[in-house]
């Protein structure tokens, strides 16, 4: 009788028959399924899941650690906070998901590519205009974003809904500090041309959360928690596809390194051009003796059918 190798010994063909028909039942028990896509989804994870315990030969006590390791998630995942969405992050699923729902379009100009959408949106941001701050009082070095919304023909849109938050530069969101604090995000509005301006911070590096499961499992694995610099945007018009997606710091040495959410694409690399203390603002706001930076993206926006 011929036998199935694994990595962790031979498999006799009646223990392969054993095992094959219990995924086989399992799969079988979703067949009365109502919803015809639910029905394949839950089959093809049974076969998935399956798989992977018989191709890795899990043990009784691997089982244990890794129920153990999703209830640790679930109990730190709170409303501030989804450990879940992290996870799925560094192990490259939100980025696979983004992949499969985001595939290229071109038109006269190819939509902007979108990336991980993270852990730390907070929907009702507050309202800015065109040119307001989005900093609300955190700490880091002042920087004027500017852009237009267009569509893939080159039409502006006009109107076009602008959320964008990002993290102070000791590397922290607004809802990680306990104080209640808004700061680091809020929305606007492009105008009739689809130009949007605001200022915010020059991203910085920083870890993701990793004081939970998910970072005792990078630190296992021996990979790095450091994102590279970014600030997120999510930009929604009617008919079109939303866009959740952000921008890079080129020259960020962490580019190279490795995002730890696997998150950086080359288009969405951005130059950050410092400017000197003094230096005339876009907007003639004052920042005394601070030095800042200034930045352009320019999103373009795919049909919402593509």
């Amino acid at each position: 009788m011929s036998h199935t190798t694994h990595p962790q010994g031979t498999i006799s063909p009646e223990q392969a028959a054993v095992e094959q028909e219990l995924v086989d039942t399992v799969v079988a028990s979703f067949e009365k399924a109502g919803d015809p896509r639910l029905k394949q989804i839950m089959q093809s994870l049974t076969r998935h899941l399956h798989n992977f315990v018989r191709e890795v030969r899990l043990t009784e006590d691997e089982w244990n650690t890794g129920i153990e390791f999703l209830t640790a998630a679930g109990h730190i995942t709170d409303d501030k906070r989804q450990e879940f969405i992290l996870l799925s992050d560094v192990l490259g699923l939100s980025m696979q998901t983004i992949a499969i729902n985001n595939q290229a379009y071109t038109g006269t100009a190819p939509a902007t590519e979108a990336t991980v959408f993270g852990p730390f949106f907070v929907d009702d941001a507050p309202e800015i205009p065109i040119g307001g701050d989005i900093a609300g009082g955190a700490a880091g070095q002042p920087c004027w974003v500017e852009g237009t919304i267009t569509d893939t023909s080159g039409n502006p849109v006009p109107g076009a809904r602008i959320e964008v938050w990002e993290a102070d530069e000791d590397g922290f969101y607004d809802v990680q500090y306990t104080d209640a604090r808004v700061a680091g995000r809020a929305h606007l509005f492009a105008d009739d041309n689809g130009n949007y301006a605001f200022w915010g911070l020059t991203p910085t590096p920083y870890p993701i959360p990793h004081d939970g499961p998910v970072g005792k499992m990078l630190e296992a694995t021996r990979r790095s928690p450091v994102r590279a610099s970014h600030l997120h945007f999510m930009v929604t018009a009617p008919g079109l596809r939303t866009l959740v997606t952000h921008i890079f710091v080129a020259g960020d040495p962490q580019i190279e390194t490795g995002d730890s959410v696997f998150g950086v694409k080359n288009s969405l690399i951005k130059k950050f051009e410092p400017q000197p203390a003094n230096a005339p603002t876009p907007d003639g706001r004052d920042l005394g003796d601070q030095t800042w930076a200034r930045t352009r993206f320019d999103v373009v926006l795919a049909p919402a059918n593509a």
